[in-house]
């Protein structure tokens, strides 16, 4: 997740300059909210890490220690377990398609087995900084320890959500191989069973049968055959700290993509937003006076860069003089936009408008996301809320967060 920034004083000239044509909105938020989350106890520190062993436990083994935090920045230890008759980790994350697509079975499960002496907690052991944006493509939010508090705050989860992204200390002896991977331990804490949760990870087509038959085995005493008591655990693969070489590469061939900038007519503006195409397009309009516009654009590469191996396009239309291509391409460029950037070729600002629509009121920046056929799906007046428009763009029909 980007930090917020706030406006630096000096800026403050740009909201003046905004009254040119109307007024920068300084922030007509959609009307999404997003959950008030609590104070942490705790702060993320994810550091990047020479290979470290990765362990495997076998069916029999002691669960290893652990000491962790939760998403309210409380630790939980293995030892606060100690009554449950059987144990259950399951190590998750936001991003995973995979693991999103198992996030109700498992809260269902838990519901299940509330006062039956069964104890769930799930870790995220994925480290921030090996995940790339392009790696997002079916979700909102990365693993980051902030983003975990969303996640569970959105998906009202009813069980302990851990964090061990920092140096992934206490995962690694576990040896999850993906996300999803349970672990399931007896009273006596040794392992009963390991692998997937079910063996359809598609939502609404199996039921956590695996997972439930080693909790039951374990309320009984009973072992599980070999043959089912370790399953492949099938997910994305864990984001160790120190695979981090492909992040490093990928962000370098971003940075060194070519940034252009086309001029657009009033009605090539209006052929644009037909979108007479088969994506999900996205379109803000910006200009280099606008504070608010400059401060929040970065937001709109990492969408693309989210999204754009989907059914999903970017485009920016920058609202500055046509005489200023050259100021509005300098800023493109500090900003890596290797995206369709068009600067509008009039300077009647009330001719852009009016291609626009009605709703607008001309202030800036706006942005919108259009249907194939021009249907406008999801409209922001003023600054966009980065969370929310990412939630509108991958709960849409064409995008969605299973594959």
């Amino acid at each position: 997740m980007k930090p917020v920034f706030k406006l630096p004083i000096g800026l403050s000239l740009a909201f003046g300059i905004c009254l040119v044509f109307s007024e920068c909105s300084p922030g007509q938020k959609d009307e999404t909210k997003t959950s008030e989350i609590s104070e942490t106890k705790f702060t993320a520190n994810p550091v990047a890490l020479t290979e470290q062993p990765v362990g495997k436990l076998n069916i029999g083994d002691q669960a290893p220690p652990f000491n962790l935090p939760d998403v309210d920045g409380n630790f939980h230890t293995l030892e606060d377990y100690a009554d449950s008759e059987v144990f259950v980790i399951n190590f998750t994350c936001n991003h995973c398609p995979t693991a999103q697509a198992y996030e109700d079975r498992f809260i269902k499960l838990v519901d299940e087995y509330n006062g039956k002496k069964v104890a769930f907690v799930a870790i995220s052991s994925n480290s921030p900084i090996g995940i790339l944006p392009e790696e997002l493509g079916y979700t909102d939010l990365s693993d980051t320890y902030d983003e975990m508090k969303t996640r569970s705050v959105d998906k009202s989860y009813n069980f302990p959500y851990l964090y061990d992204g920092d140096t992934h200390e206490f995962s690694l002896a576990y040896g999850p191989t993906a996300t999803p991977h349970v672990f399931v331990f007896d009273k006596s804490r040794k392992l009963i069973y390991s692998g997937r949760i079910d063996a359809s990870e598609k939502p609404g087509t199996a039921n956590a049968e695996d997972l439930k038959k080693a909790i039951e085995a374990g309320l009984k005493g009973e072992a599980l055959p070999a043959e089912e008591a370790q399953t492949p655990a099938f997910g994305c693969s864990m984001k160790w700290a120190w695979k981090n070489e492909y992040t490093i590469k990928t962000n370098k061939e971003w940075a060194a993509k070519e940034v252009t900038l086309e001029k657009l007519s009033p009605d090539g503006l209006a052929d644009l937003l037909k979108n007479n195409s088969d994506e999900l397009l996205l379109v803000n309009f910006w200009a280099t006076w606008c504070g608010p516009c400059i401060i929040e654009y970065p937001e709109f590469i990492t969408i693309e860069r989210m999204y754009g191996a989907r059914d999903f396009r970017f485009v920016s239309i920058s609202m500055d003089s046509p005489d200023q291509l050259e100021k509005a391409l300098k800023f493109l460029k500090s900003k890596e936009s290797a995206v369709p950037n068009y600067l509008m070729d009039t300077n009647d600002k009330y001719e852009v408008i009016n291609v626009v629509g009605k709703e607008w009121d001309g202030s800036l920046p706006i942005t919108l996301l259009i249907e194939p056929g021009g249907k406008i799906a999801y409209r922001v007046p003023g600054t966009i809320e980065p969370l929310a428009l990412r939630k509108a763009i991958v709960d849409h029909p064409m995008i969605g967060r299973y594959y």
